[in-house]
C-alpha cells in the first residue's frame, strides 16, 4: 500500500491527480483504478482531466 501512495504523492501537482495519469499508474502497479481512487481519496488528492468528463 505505502507503493501506491507513494507513486501518487510522487505524480500529483497541486493535490491534483489527472485522470490519464490514474491509469497509467494502475496499469504500472498491477492495480484497479478503484484502489487508485480510493488511495487518492485517502490522500485527499482530486481526480482531474476526467476522460469521461466525470470530473473536471
Amino acid at each position: 500500500m505505502k507503493d501506491i501512495e507513494k507513486k501518487i504523492l510522487e505524480v500529483a501537482k497541486d493535490r491534483k491527480l489527472p485522470c490519464k495519469v490514474a491509469f497509467k499508474l494502475a496499469e504500472e502497479l498491477n492495480i484497479s483504478l478503484k484502489e487508485i481512487g480510493d488511495m487518492a481519496n485517502k490522500l485527499n488528492i482530486k481526480i482531474t482531466n476526467c476522460q469521461l468528463g466525470c470530473f473536471k
